[in-house]
């Protein structure tokens, strides 16, 4: 689904925040008013609601690149536990998962 949804909205980028159960990822939950870009995703974090089964984010970066920029590390310590980049051509070989600080992690997808 967030492959297609990054498709689906290049050239500009797509993003939206991961809902977990049982450290299993099984949603995504798009924010109202979130702004999609060229080069940017402007989330409206007033409108996040309190949920804690959100454990962090995904945007795409259609350049191809998955390394986060210095405004994604910012967001990322914000707002949850794990962030994934995806980047064009947008297939399951073209995505990075990083915890809260920036630092890689491992993805499995089952």
């Amino acid at each position: 689904m967030i492959m297609e949804a990054s498709k689906d909205s290049y050239p500009r980028e797509f993003g939206a925040f991961l809902r977990a159960e049982n450290n299993v990822i099984y949603e995504i939950a798009i924010l109202p008013g979130t702004v999609q870009g060229d080069h940017h995703t402007i989330f409206q974090l007033y409108s996040k609601p309190i949920d804690f089964s959100l454990v962090g984010s995904v945007h795409s970066h259609p350049s191809g690149f998955t390394i986060p920029s210095d405004a994604d590390l910012s967001m990322f310590s914000n707002t949850g536990a794990v962030h994934i980049i995806v980047g064009y051509p947008y297939n399951l070989e073209n995505f990075t998962a990083y915890d809260r600080s920036g630092k890689r992690i491992e993805m499995k997808v089952i």
